[in-house]
């Protein structure tokens, strides 16, 4: 199978994950887009050998992480762009406050919740992911269920 067609077979399989995570991270639908375009690339470039697709789904994901974090140490942090209408809510009552409260976390913590709760990653899948140690990541999950418990409560005025 030629790369073209190998590249459409990833971009139909990942390209929606990829989205997610990069707009999980970096908070903003333009830079997301571009780093999933920046992913892709990279794919071209190297031509790297799977496994499986466990393997290229975590290898993509460990480079569009990468990119994202090159994106945020580059850039001056400012608003994002309203998130709610592109970004995947969980169904059912509250889920807008839900979402409101994710997109409101730390790039770091977003990444974390997107990863563990929407993608099925472990702490050490995850620590590998965004090249950091599996403790770091089990505190940033901690800190995020924190905040947003802090969060909903505010919201539900408990």
């Amino acid at each position: 199978m030629d790369h073209s067609n190998r590249l459409e077979e990833l971009v139909d399989r990942h390209e929606n994950t990829l989205f997610r995570a990069a707009l999980a991270i970096l908070g903003d639908v333009q830079e997301a887009e571009d780093a999933v375009q920046d992913t892709l690339l990279r794919y071209l470039e190297k031509r790297p050998e799977f496994r499986d697709r466990e393997h290229e789904k975590a290898w993509l994901l460990k480079v569009a992480a990468n990119r994202c974090k090159s994106v945020l140490r580059a850039r001056l942090r400012h608003p994002a762009v309203e998130l709610l209408d592109v970004y995947p809510a969980p169904d059912g009552d509250g889920s807008r406050e839900l979402m409101e409260a994710i997109l409101s976390l730390p790039a770091n913590q977003r990444a974390a919740v997107h990863l563990h709760y929407y993608e099925g990653y472990t702490s050490q899948e995850i620590g590998a992911i965004l090249g950091q140690r599996p403790g770091t990541v089990r505190s940033h999950l901690s800190r995020a269920r924190d905040a947003l418990r802090r969060y909903l409560l505010e919201e539900t005025g408990e």
